[in-house]
């Protein structure tokens, strides 16, 4: 089982089955493992590759079931829900004997890793929520508004700008893969601080992300509407809370909530760095990862 288990985690792009379902994920680097879970749901799992974390750890990047090389649920575009996407990555662990890990999740990556650390936490070593927050809905959405209106008004003077607000206002009515991939590089420069100051470093990955058509329902039909701030106050795995302070989706304000909820947390605000810190500020992003991981035992 250890030659198997090894050949499982060897750089490169693995396959295995869950629930009877094929799932990809992609290994790099070396040390501890890190479960790295990527955000949208439906972006390409290379939005979240951190070079700077393969220097310390075991990335793990998980292609989501439905997302990438992994296989769609029968009932797809719906049913991927966070329980749903948790026992995927239970499965996973199973797959490649690791009793415990350290979990990071991005944005809505990071509200399944909230999930799984609340309901799992005995396979988790650590807990990285990166761009998260303690609940969706009408709150968070009024919040986000809020959020883009201050990036609105320090861009104003940018030509770019309508083109990228229409896209985010639009994306929401889109139920195809190829339509929401076309919006999501046109929206893409809101999820930074600086995009156009700084357009040569991040062209490459506006020019390759690609996204899946991901339903917010269940099976039956049913919006999943996130409200954890219950139960987050009984978290025992250590966490570590990471934002950009110029995220329009998942800012500061969040941030905030969850650090005062979660017994023990640390938070670390990346100060010039909307939601892609790993992509504006990766030193930062990196040097708080190593210094959270070097304080879990195994």
């Amino acid at each position: 089982m250890h030659n198997e288990t090894a050949d499982a985690l060897s750089p490169g792009v693995h396959k295995v089955m869950v629930d009877g379902l094929t799932l990809r994920y992609h290994v790099y680097g070396s040390g501890p493992v890190c479960l790295a879970v990527p955000g949208g749901p439906g972006v390409i799992w290379e939005s979240l590759r951190a070079p700077a974390l393969e220097a310390f750890l075991t990335m793990v990047y998980v292609e989501p079931h439905g997302t990438g090389g992994s296989q769609r649920l029968p009932s797809h575009p719906t049913g991927y829900t966070r329980a749903r996407y948790t026992r995927s990555l239970l499965g996973l662990l199973d797959q490649l004997s690791l009793p415990r890990v350290l979990l990071l999740g991005h944005s809505h990556g990071a509200f399944v890793a909230q999930y799984m650390a609340l309901h799992h936490p005995e396979r988790i070593r650590g807990l990285v929520l990166y761009e998260s927050a303690p609940l969706t809905g009408p709150e968070h959405m009024a919040e986000a508004a809020d959020r883009v209106g201050e990036f609105v008004r320090r861009n104003e003077s940018r030509p770019e700008l309508p083109k990228a607000l229409a896209a985010l206002q639009g994306v929401g009515a889109i139920t195809d893969d190829e339509e929401i991939t076309t919006a999501l590089r046109e929206l893409l420069p809101i999820y930074f601080a600086h995009y156009w100051d700084r357009e040569d470093e991040f062209r490459g990955l506006r020019d390759t992300i690609t996204c899946t058509y991901v339903s917010p329902v269940d099976e039956n039909g049913n919006p999943e509407i996130i409200d954890d701030r219950a139960s987050l106050s009984e978290l025992t795995v250590p966490t570590l809370v990471v934002v950009g302070q110029h995220d329009v989706i998942c800012g500061p304000r969040w941030a905030q909530e969850l650090h005062a909820l979660i017994p023990h947390s640390r938070l670390v605000v990346l100060e010039d760095s909307g939601h892609l810190g790993h992509v504006e500020e990766p030193e930062a992003f990196a040097g708080a990862i190593r210094t959270f991981a070097d304080t879990l035992t195994t």
